[in-house]
């Protein structure tokens, strides 16, 4: 289920038979939607491995897309545990009988059948979940962020040197975006020369009626830069290649919920790193009349020439999502980019077998999370707030 279908209509009847009501308001409003209508029935083609994965933690509606990555990555869910009863009903609506309801986590865990545990629970527990599941001997894929203070960091990375697991964290907003995805071969490719910076915008739409209580609690989220930041972060270190970074400035700041002290409407921040610059803007301050949940943009600037995408919506202009425009010395480009396969998914399985690094570098994923907990820290208040 791409966002484009719930915000047009397109397949409603495929919609409602395939997810709850809950499950496609929340998507729509949040742009946390499942890839497709339907939960995929297998491996896509060119998935090479196959591996045996539990689900732990379904908070997030993240959950779903990750779970359908891994099953077109050639991964089969065989067990999953929440506690809370709609939870369950939502994943078995989805994923049906098949996947077996576990009596705990420790249940999942303790099966040495399973290579790989994926989770979304809520953010302040997905690093000790993801080292305890390093420690039962299996890898690991959270949901962003998966880490959400910096004790949390050295813990993680502590368990990842002893154990040998990986400890990959989904950052959607480029492994399961295809216009980002498509962004990343023609920066590979040298069409725009070097880059030299990324300027992220991204907006999120609120839908206070959606949201649970933990969403409004900045001990519990981290903070925005650390959650919604923490994709911006990775993108900024990707395109540029960087390999080491820092903050240069951060802000953060609550400009319009002042009954939720708890809560951060907008942030940015400002990074450099040895292969390039970088700054990034979020916030939920997306309105109402926007056909989409956000309207994330992306600029990649090169020595050559830049890359602009509408990952989302391209305003008052083309329909649907994944817009790619590229400016380079041979004139310009739009390049639609709805239907760029998504790699990730057999990516990672692949790792898992075969001990690679290919879906995700393990220490840019770290350094990621590590900049947006620094940039958290350090943040000072706008004026206006």
């Amino acid at each position: 289920m791409d966002r484009r279908s719930i915000l047009t209509g397109a397949g409603v009847a495929g919609l409602a038979s395939a997810l709850p009501a809950a499950v496609l308001a929340q998507s729509a409003a949040q742009g946390n939607a499942v890839s497709e209508s339907r939960a995929p029935s297998g491996p896509e083609p060119g998935a090479r491995h196959r591996i045996r994965f539990g689900v732990i933690g379904l908070d997030h509606a993240h959950i779903y897309s990750m779970t359908d990555a891994m099953i077109r990555g050639g991964g089969t869910p065989v067990a999953f545990f929440s506690a809370e009863p709609a939870q369950v009903n939502l994943f078995r609506t989805r994923y049906g009988d098949g996947v077996r309801l576990a009596r705990s986590a420790e249940e999942i865990l303790g099966d040495a059948s399973i290579q790989l545990i994926v989770a979304a629970p809520v953010p302040d527990q997905r690093a000790a979940l993801g080292i305890q599941a390093m420690q039962a001997g299996k890898d690991y894929l959270g949901d962003k962020p998966a880490i959400t203070s910096l004790a949390q960091l050295a813990q993680v990375r502590g368990a990842i040197r002893e154990t040998g697991r990986k400890f990959a964290i989904l950052y959607s907003e480029r492994l399961e975006v295809r216009s980002a995805v498509h962004a990343g071969r023609l920066v590979e490719q040298g069409r725009i020369g070097k880059v030299i910076q990324t300027v992220n915008l991204a907006p999120h739409r609120v839908s206070p009626g959606t949201r649970p209580d933990w969403f409004w609690d900045k001990a519990r989220y981290g903070g925005i830069l650390t959650d919604i930041g923490s994709h911006q972060a990775e993108q900024f270190l990707f395109y540029t290649r960087s390999t080491r970074a820092e903050v240069v400035a951060a802000q953060t700041g609550n400009l319009h919920w002042p009954d939720k002290p708890g809560f951060e409407d907008f942030g940015d921040m400002t990074l450099t790193g040895n292969g390039g610059t970088g700054y990034v803007r979020v916030d939920w301050f997306t309105p109402d009349g926007l056909p989409a949940w956000g309207d994330g943009r992306l600029f990649i600037l090169g020595t050559d020439g830049y890359i602009e995408l509408r990952k989302y919506v391209d305003v008052a202009g083309r329909p649907g999502r994944d817009h790619l425009f590229v400016s380079d010395r041979k004139g310009v480009e739009y390049i639609d980019c709805s239907h760029v396969h998504l790699p990730f998914g057999a990516q990672f399985v692949t790792d898992i077998v075969e001990r690679s690094s290919v879906a995700q570098d393990q220490e840019q994923a770290l350094l990621a999370a590590e900049l947006v907990l620094k940039a958290q820290a350090r943040a000072t208040r706008p004026i206006l707030a």
